[in-house]
């Protein structure tokens, strides 16, 4: 009997606004996560916003989130569309990131998903984020690609995701992300 390969995925979700439609998407994903997966979100609205003329500083603010990306087999983004872009706070932690001297997101599996009550979905952000992952050596999951739009109608008044097909494509999408991860494994894996 074969033991199944466990995978451990970190999030952050692009809202920092609690009980946002985001947020209950990334609680979804955790819910929906197959067995041999866990999703840790890991939080960063401690981050100041980058400066240069701060650098070192600004580093020691990420070095404990640095760490959990360098040490998980991926990293899931759960986030909104602002002004057809990626959300300022999350930009900035990637940015932050970047400056890192070990590079925390070099040939690692990304994941991108998000939730809007516009009808684009995310698409934009979700395509602009790509952009970013591609200068920092990311490797991000074709497909499926998840954008929910109209999220007003998409989760119940608890919070809990109400839309099948979604539900039945988180969980397709771990497993690509975690396919992915196998073509990028972490030291020590």
């Amino acid at each position: 009997m074969s033991v199944e390969k466990k995978y451990h995925f970190i999030a952050f979700c692009g809202s920092l606004r609690k009980g946002s439609y985001n947020e209950m998407a990334l609680k979804a994903m955790q819910m929906l996560a197959p067995s041999h997966i866990t999703i840790e979100q890991v939080f960063y609205d401690h981050v100041p916003v980058y400066n240069a003329d701060v650098h070192t500083e600004l580093l020691e603010q990420v070095v404990p989130i640095a760490e959990k990306i360098q040490s998980s087999d991926g990293v899931i983004f759960v986030s909104p569309e602002y002004n057809y872009s990626i959300p300022g706070g999350l930009k900035n932690v990637i940015d932050v990131l970047s400056r890192h001297p070990d590079k925390p997101f070099n040939e690692k599996a990304v994941a991108i998903l998000g939730a809007s009550q516009g009808n684009v979905g995310t698409a934009r952000m979700q395509y602009h984020l790509r952009q970013v992952m591609v200068f920092l050596n990311a490797h991000v999951v074709n497909k499926p690609e998840i954008m929910i739009a109209n999220a007003q109608h998409k989760f119940d008044e608890n919070g809990n995701l109400n839309d099948e097909f979604i539900r039945k494509q988180l969980p397709i999408m771990l497993e690509s992300l975690a396919t992915l991860s196998d073509r990028f494994p972490r030291e020590g894996k």
